[in-house]
């Protein structure tokens, strides 16, 4: 399998291991595969009856075939083995008829992200010695939120790598921001900056792009990668897990083979709705995509019309992981259908106006895959408490964005599919909004973990149990035009 950037129109090819390891292409633009590998119909029945790891050692394998099945199978057993994932798998519960939560969310640090950033830094070693890297990768983060704390646990004190974060200073959840800045580990460094994601996104992206700054830390012996979605390395694992939610709702007896299910995805970056899109073109048997976005709804408007439009008010909601104006992995969508030029063109408008409008087929084309819908707090706090009023389903902030579009599609959509649901965090990383949703003003915050947990019978995840007791070790806080100098301080330190 290669892979080629989503804005090169003179088809230069990578390998797995390369694109791993650079993280963003040369030009700019996101790594594709050159084609989607099909599951057969007579490999069905066999991918039932495998565990999760051997499950993600073989859809892995269909787009990294320079790596082993051998070697991905034993870093899979090591990224999902009961150390990390004591459950083992993604949990699928039925919230109500119908509708089904898949909760990600059972890692070491309670966000769907575990699900990849547990996997991709042993990828990663393997495309460091596979490319014969003789230089440290330094791994740049913009985050939500999630995948911060997420890719500061996967990547600590791993040999050859060091890690540097940028999350929103005031983006975060309390938590959120105690599990980032009170990471172990010798080799990462986490830094709050003065705006919002899409400035910490923008300020990365920057950084990549800056071929004078790219030499000054060859000289110095680095090389720049990422764990975002912008890397494929972090993409590919979450296909593993549409995968298995299709074959553990048909295990469970909710569906039979070949039956179609819609997936509703909480979305901010489009990686993990992304994912669900590349599960169907490999034949899994999903319907309709339902993205569904907080009050920064510019993915809404954008399944509306085919216009996207990021200049508008960028609100801080209660579901901050989902607070994104520039949705990075759509690029990876446009590619699929509008192809390289097109997609240059249209990312160059982003760039330089805000804004691109598709043409009326490419835009016929994505809507028969997606629709959007959007939940502002309130709605999504009104959601949160009838779930678990009516189903006893404990939902945090994000994923109750999602089951208001989900519940929406059932009660419009001439058809009942199943639609399962990505869960995306813990309620505890959430507590406060989560606690105050359930119960308004009557909600004592100061305490809101403790107090969540009595009053809905849910136990506080172990790995927050204990967070405020933790050292905090990164306190710097910056502006976004610091962000080259910190990177260089910390990429030439020993």
């Amino acid at each position: 399998m290669k892979y080629k950037s989503t804005r090169d129109v003179e088809n230069k090819l990578y390998s797995g291991a390369e694109v791993i390891a650079m993280g963003l292409a040369p030009d700019g633009g996101l790594f594709m595969p050159t084609s989607i590998p099909a599951i057969k119909d007579e490999e069905w029945a066999h991918l039932r009856t495998l565990s999760y790891p051997a499950l993600a050692a073989d859809i892995l394998h269909r787009y990294l075939d320079d790596y082993t099945e051998e070697e991905l199978l034993a870093d899979a057993e090591a990224a999902y083995g009961p150390e990390k994932f004591p459950e083992g798998a993604p949990a699928i519960n039925e919230v109500s008829e119908n509708l089904y939560s898949m909760e990600l969310w059972h890692g070491p640090t309670c966000a769907f992200k575990d699900m990849a950033l547990q996997m991709m830094p042993r990828l990663l070693s393997r495309a460091l010695k596979k490319t014969n890297a003789s230089k440290t990768a330094l791994i740049l983060v913009a985050t939500s939120g999630d995948t911060g704390k997420a890719a500061l646990e996967g990547f600590k004190d791993v040999d050859g790598v060091k890690i540097m974060v940028f999350y929103p200073a005031e983006g975060v959840s309390d938590t959120q921001k105690l599990q980032m800045i009170t990471q172990e580990g010798q080799n990462v460094s986490v830094c709050g900056i003065c705006g919002n994601f899409d400035d910490a996104q923008s300020g990365v992206k920057t950084i990549f792009a800056d071929e004078a700054f790219e030499k000054a830390l060859a000289d110095a012996g680095v090389f720049l990668s990422s764990a975002n979605s912008i890397n494929w390395g972090r993409l590919v694992p979450q296909i593993v897990y549409y995968v298995y939610g299709y074959l553990n709702l048909i295990n469970q007896g909710k569906i039979a083979m070949g039956d179609t299910v819609d997936v509703c995805v909480p979305t901010g970056n489009f990686g993990n709705i992304l994912a669900a899109y590349f599960a169907k073109q490999m034949g899994v048997p999903f319907g309709k995509f339902i993205c569904a976005s907080n009050h920064n709804n510019v993915l809404t408007d954008f399944f509306a019309n085919g216009n996207y439009n990021r200049n508008r008010p960028f609100f801080q909601t209660i579901s901050p992981s989902m607070d994104i104006l520039i949705s990075s992995n759509l690029e990876r969508l446009l590619y699929l259908v509008c192809g390289a030029k097109k997609t240059a063109e249209y990312m160059k408008d982003l760039k330089e106006t805000g804004a691109y409008t598709l043409d009326a087929d490419e835009f016929k084309t994505i809507s028969e895959a997606f629709i959007g819908s959007y939940a502002c707090d309130e709605a999504t706090k009104k959601t949160l408490k009838s779930v678990f009023e009516a189903n006893r389903y404990l939902a945090d902030t994000h994923t109750s964005v999602a089951l208001n579009a989900a519940i929406a599609y059932q009660e419009e959509a001439a058809k009942k599919n199943a639609i399962l649901v990505a869960s995306t965090a813990s309620p505890f990383k959430f507590s406060e909004d989560v606690l105050s949703a359930l119960k308004g003003d009557e909600a004592e915050t100061k305490n809101a973990a403790k107090e969540l947990a009595a009053y809905t019978g849910a136990q506080i995840p172990e790995q927050l149990a204990n967070l405020a007791q933790k050292t905090i070790r990164f306190s710097s806080v910056i502006e976004k035009t610091e962000m080259q100098n910190a990177v260089w301080q910390f990429a030439t330190s020993k």
